[in-house]
């Protein structure tokens, strides 16, 4: 039986794809620029994952076939180091030649935040429940596998996490208040809300 697609998700779709596409070859590009084994380890799994998700998509579209869309998983680290411990200045290389470890992670992890942001957007565009399904999926995953580059990142001083004064991030917080449907209608009758607009005598 012919399925028929909404021509929404079916652009929305393309662009997904073709966003995968870029990522694979972006990754296969940085490849030769990383000199750590363990970021090595984390961009092979990221881009087998990569790869089979492009092709259960390009099946799912040509084929009409469900696909179980599997979660990247991503590899915890124990703890995050908060704090700014004198942080490496950043700038544009001036000249081309080798990526470091830094600025290989920080591609990636550029790649996966913009694709999350792209697969969640198709998503709410999606009338095809199986498709919309597989989009959310593929949000999740790479958005694991951005905080997996960002775990490293940390773990290696290359990411670091600013932080505010004590006093500071206590009274941020503590401007929001939990709300209960008793002390809501009691605020709301005490302003005269429902007085006022007739709702109550």
């Amino acid at each position: 039986m012919q399925h028929d697609f909404g021509a929404h998700e079916i652009v929305e779709t393309h662009e997904v794809i073709t966003s995968t596409i870029d990522g694979i070859n972006t990754f296969e590009l940085l490849r030769r620029h990383v000199s750590d084994p363990q970021l090595s380890e984390i961009m092979d799994r990221q881009l087998s994952f990569a790869e089979k998700e492009y092709n259960d998509m390009v099946s799912f579209l040509s084929n009409r076939h469900g696909i179980s869309s599997d979660t990247y998983h991503a590899r915890r680290t124990p703890s995050i180091n908060y704090g700014l411990r004198s942080p490496s200045p950043v700038s544009p290389h001036e000249t081309t030649g080798r990526l470091t470890d830094r600025d290989v992670t920080s591609i990636m992890l550029s790649v996966n935040k913009c694709s999350a942001s792209r697969k969640m957007m198709a998503a709410l565009e999606c009338a095809d429940a199986q498709l919309r399904h597989m989009m959310m999926q593929g949000a999740m995953s790479c958005a694991e596998k951005a905080y997996e580059l960002f775990t490293y990142m940390n773990q290696k001083g290359m990411y670091q996490v600013p932080t505010m004064q004590d006093k500071t991030q206590t009274n941020f917080i503590n401007t929001f208040q939990p709300v209960g449907i008793s002390g809501t209608m009691n605020m709301m009758r005490s302003a005269g809300t429902f007085e006022n607009r007739g709702f109550m005598s």
